[in-house]
């Protein structure tokens, strides 16, 4: 089903740059478009995992610095039925956790370095537990193309409102009008981002349920969101609204438009249902 979504999501996506590129170029800027297009969703596909580990500097975790967690994800890998994931470390002190890779076989678990320093065994287990059923779920596939293609779209959005009155106007009145420039430059990020919503709160709480069916039980999880939700507004994160929906709790705080298009439930209301189980 999910490969589904992301031919669904890549296919809307390519569509709306298309339109984009239309409503800047005409026929050229459309043709244009198109073949970015094709690019950036091959691109995705095979690469979204990487371009977002590199967004974050995310390095491969040694096991030799963190055996513990090591441990947790050979033990899920194997209670999961997955192969083992790669874990890589954010090198940051704000605590967030997230999953990316477009199958089992290529998957990565990514910690920061702030969420081992605050959690205990039984909750990063819980968290670890959450990320590995995104993995199972290939969920991961789906989070991390749309991260790409979001972001992508956002600067493809940023450019045209800059360049896009340039040129001869007289070739094509809505080439430089001022109405269709702010239209892509609202309508555009919207559009990313309501994609992103779409797809992300009934996964949460589906990851949040398969992690604690996972480990036998929600109470590690739902004491680690109740420890990340209260440790963020201490920490500032450097994340893009394109990106937020991969965390396990929601990385940006205390803006109006974050908090709009948040792709995460209410913490709360996630942990009042591990806690139902």
């Amino acid at each position: 089903m999910n490969y589904l979504k992301t031919t669904i999501l890549l296919v809307a996506l390519a569509a709306l740059l298309i339109w984009i590129g239309d409503l800047v170029g005409g026929f050229n800027g459309a043709m244009t478009a198109f073949i970015f297009a094709l690019i950036l969703n091959l691109g995705s596909f095979w690469f979204s995992d990487k371009i977002v580990l590199a967004m974050y500097r995310a390095k491969e975790l040694p096991e030799g610095q963190s055996p513990a967690v090591y441990d947790i994800v050979k033990e899920l890998a194997v209670k999961a039925n997955i192969p083992m994931p790669k874990v890589y470390l954010v090198p940051i002190d704000a605590p967030n956790a997230f999953a990316t890779g477009r199958n089992p076989k290529n998957a990565v678990v990514c910690v920061t370095r702030g969420i081992l320093n605050i959690l205990d065994r039984e909750e990063l287990e819980g968290v670890i537990a959450h990320e590995m059923s995104h993995i199972k779920n290939r969920d991961t596939l789906l989070m991390t193309v749309a991260a790409t293609l979001a972001s992508a779209i956002m600067m493809l959005a940023r450019w045209a409102t800059i360049f896009g009155g340039s040129g001869d106007r007289s070739e094509r009145g809505r080439k430089g009008n001022i109405v269709a420039l702010l239209a892509i430059a609202i309508l555009a990020p919207l559009a990313a981002m309501l994609v992103q919503l779409a797809i992300s709160r009934s996964r949460e709480y589906g990851a949040d349920a398969r992690g604690a069916q996972l480990v036998g039980s929600g109470d590690g999880l739902a004491s680690a969101l109740r420890k990340l939700h209260e440790a963020a507004p201490h920490y500032r994160m450097n994340a893009t609204p394109q990106t937020a929906h991969l965390f396990i709790v929601n990385p940006l705080r205390g803006d109006f438009i974050a908090n709009l298009f948040s792709t995460h439930p209410p913490v709360e209301k996630r942990i009042e249902r591990l806690r139902a189980l």
